[in-house]
């Protein structure tokens, strides 16, 4: 069993919340430059890492603190790079208490991914692919129907935005992609039976800077629309 020890997250970042929220952008296309095990390490903990010690909660706020999620690494061929060179290809099961990957299944599986995601190209050229995953029996045990149906999938949300939010920070892109056949990723992934695959998200360097707002940029815009409806309101 091949175990990765990931470097320790980063708590101080030189991006604001507030920066990452104007960058923010649904990234499809990616240069073929790996992420280092350090960008890797943080976008997992971002996901759905533990953020408390004392109590285990995580980045990601959950209903009943249930976590139904399931957090997996897509790595291709030399799609990552450590200290010790790249990493081995492969997809990798996120342990959050440990801050670890697994190797569940070695070898390149994006182009399998690719075809199970209705051959979107950014899944194919992204470096890495963010996979979640939701056990909705852990909240449906619970709350029931409601749980299924609602909150596993509101706390899919939060950890999704979360990886947007701390890709802006790291300068990489990514986008959320929910077209795709579910048994065929599951078979790519090698999933175990109650793990049902709910969000891929391709990471990786975009093609294209960030276009930030310039200063006063919004203000222009906030103050066009604010124009419009105080002449609607006559």
């Amino acid at each position: 069993m091949t175990v990765i020890f990931l470097p320790p997250p980063r708590l101080r970042g030189a991006v604001s919340v507030e920066e990452a929220l104007a960058r923010r952008r649904s990234v499809r296309d990616f240069s073929d430059e790996p992420l280092a095990l350090e960008e890797l390490s943080q976008l997992l903990w971002a996901a759905y890492g533990v953020s408390d010690p004392r109590s285990g909660f995580r980045t990601a706020p959950s209903a009943g603190a249930l976590y139904p999620l399931e957090v997996y690494a897509v790595v291709g061929e030399r799609g990552a790079v450590g200290a010790g060179g790249f990493v081995q290809a492969g997809v990798y099961h996120y342990d959050a208490r440990a801050h670890a990957v697994e190797l569940r299944r070695p070898g390149d599986a994006r182009a399998g991914l690719y075809r199970a995601s209705l051959e979107q190209p950014w899944v194919l050229r992204a470096p890495v692919s963010i996979v979640f995953t939701a056990v909705y029996e852990r909240t449906a045990a619970v709350y029931g129907e409601r749980g299924r149906v609602r909150y596993v999938h509101a706390d899919l949300g939060h950890a999704a935005q979360n990886v947007y939010l701390q890709a802006a920070a790291l300068g990489l892109g990514t986008v959320a992609v929910g077209a795709f056949r579910d048994e065929e990723v599951r078979e790519v992934l090698g999933l175990p039976r109650g793990e049902t695959p709910v969000y891929i998200m391709p990471v990786g360097r975009p093609l294209s800077p960030y276009r930030q707002p310039a200063e006063g940029e919004l203000e222009e815009y906030f103050e066009a629309h604010r124009r419009r409806a105080r002449a609607a309101a006559r």
